[in-house]
């Protein structure tokens, strides 16, 4: 569905003036500040088809004892994160859903239950469940209650990691509504003048739908980076910024494999870390604070899978429609305005939210299916030999 949307804009007579944003925005961006595409694309690349690598991810987790349904769910997150260039949400995570699975850390199989419910709110608890599945059941209420009354603001407690948070608001999006989606996560990010993990990366999705299927689609950490990016630099060798994590005492490090805690959104303080400290505490209070799930430093940490996560999520729904009623117009008028400005630097043209994933999901049609380099490549072979499953088709 967003694939089609997407081409569905980019050919839309009324948006022909945008390709010439987006072609040139497509030959720079890697070179971009803050892109979304971790994988250089000079690199030597395998292609894998969508359906394929769908396919893959649903077979791996059903080879550990999944329901399908869920499974399904997990594949359609994961997919859609490597399509619109979140590399490290996608695949790179696969290994850790099967794992949570596999030593019943994760409940392989059950419905989430609604504990308390109001016509604008709903209280759940998540099971245990792939946090996917928990993620679109909350999100679906949320949206449920938008079409009703307005607006739906669902807490969960017990999920699990839920993937990119911009899944979410996609979904709502897709909709017509305005999608929130957040998540707590294991503590990872040092507080403004500690040295000690004691917050996750706390993400924000964001999610506003304009006119002929553009949107303004936000998908961030509160932590200057996502651990997986981390992950990434060091699978290939690469030094990071020093802006993105501390060692055991708090320094400032290049060296990915030394890092013992990520910054907050803003880095050190005099550069407004404080500002994304300040964020990662009001995601932990939605999340954490109010749905009666684990929170702050007493999250289990990443990657244990001796105890259950029981992460805490938000995710809320608001139908335009109750407000304003040319709310798309009016935000398509301000999307087109800040894509028309003079760039401050020739080739690099003013992008909104969503923008990068929309050249990264163009490279992926064009290709035939999502690029990876070959040390993924190498992951999902070897994958697919402990488990027992088929390779994907791989070109």
């Amino acid at each position: 569905m967003l694939s089609k949307n997407f081409f569905r804009f980019i050919n839309n007579s009324c948006n022909r003036k945008y390709q010439q944003i987006f072609s040139c925005h497509a030959s720079t961006t890697s070179k971009i500040n803050g892109s979304n595409n971790e994988f250089n694309t000079e690199q030597k690349e395998k292609i894998i088809p969508k359906d394929d690598l769908f396919s893959f991810i649903v077979q791996c987790m059903m080879k550990v004892g999944t329901r399908p349904s869920h499974a399904e769910v997990l594949a359609d997150n994961l997919t859609m994160a490597d399509y619109r260039g979140h590399y490290s949400h996608g695949l790179n995570r696969l290994d850790m859903y099967v794992n949570d699975v596999k030593t019943g850390t994760t409940a392989k199989d059950g419905n989430p239950i609604i504990l308390k419910e109001l016509p604008g709110t709903a209280l759940v608890d998540g099971q245990n469940l792939i946090g996917p599945y928990v993620g679109k059941y909350c999100m679906n209420i949320a949206m449920e209650k938008a079409k009703k009354v307005g607006i739906g603001l669902v807490s969960v407690r017990r999920s699990n990691h839920f993937g990119i948070a911009g899944y979410y608001s996609l979904k709502a999006v897709d909709k017509g509504l305005i999608g929130w989606a957040f998540t707590n996560t294991s503590p990872l990010v040092v507080p403004t003048r500690s040295k000690a993990q004691s917050l996750g990366t706390n993400p924000i999705a964001f999610g506003a739908p304009a006119e002929n299927n553009d949107s303004f689609v936000l998908d961030m950490a509160t932590s200057t980076v996502a651990l997986g990016k981390v992950e990434i630099s060091q699978r290939r060798g690469e030094e990071i910024p020093n802006t993105w994590g501390v060692n055991a005492q708090g320094i400032p490090v290049t060296k990915p494999q030394e890092i013992q805690g990520l910054l907050a959104l803003g880095g050190p303080e005099e550069s407004s870390g404080y500002k994304g400290y300040g964020l990662a505490m009001m995601v932990e209070i939605l999340c954490g604070i109010l749905s009666g799930s684990h929170f702050g430093p007493w999250v289990r940490s990443w990657k244990v899978n001796t105890t259950e996560a029981n992460l805490g999520q938000c995710f809320i729904a608001i139908d335009p429609n109750a407000f304003e009623d040319e709310f798309g117009s009016r935000l398509q008028k301000l999307i087109n305005y800040c894509r028309a400005l003079p760039p401050s630097e020739s080739g690099k043209p003013v992008l909104i939210a969503g923008d990068p994933e929309r050249v990264h999901m163009a490279k992926c049609e064009k290709l035939g299916g999502i690029p990876y380099p070959q040390s993924q490549i190498d992951y999902i072979n070897e994958l697919a030999r402990t488990l027992k499953v088929d390779v994907p088709k791989i070109q």
